[in-house]
């Protein structure tokens, strides 16, 4: 009998969900079964305002630029993408209503009238 553990596979020929979940996501959903805890992390939520809470702007912008796609769970990624689809619509009714006023002004005139 051969009692070796088997090699870990490499990242590529693990399917499906897991080979998106990091080690540390993985490890956290693990301690958090054995507990007996729901899988999502709640204790972020008491930190400060949920990234579903949180307003369309730069703050919105600059909590999704800094954040660790690798590190977040199914769950939390589903938070990620409706709070990016979020700032984007922001994003777009603000080029709107630029375009709008640009366009309202007069050939030959400008915007502040003195």
């Amino acid at each position: 009998m051969n009692n070796r553990p088997e090699p870990a596979l490499p990242p590529e020929a693990v399917p499906g969900v897991l080979k998106a979940m990091s080690p540390g996501v993985v490890d956290f959903l693990f301690r958090q079964l054995v507990a007996g805890e729901p899988a999502e992390d709640v204790q972020w939520g008491r930190e400060g305002t949920a990234l579903s809470a949180q307003a369309p702007g730069a703050e919105l912008a600059r909590r999704l630029a800094e954040t660790d796609l690798e590190a977040l769970t199914p769950g939390e990624l589903f938070h990620y993408v409706r709070a990016a689809q979020r700032l984007a619509a922001w994003a777009e009714a603000l080029r709107e209503e630029a375009v709008g006023r640009y366009c309202d002004v007069p050939a030959g005139g400008s915007a502040q009238q003195g």
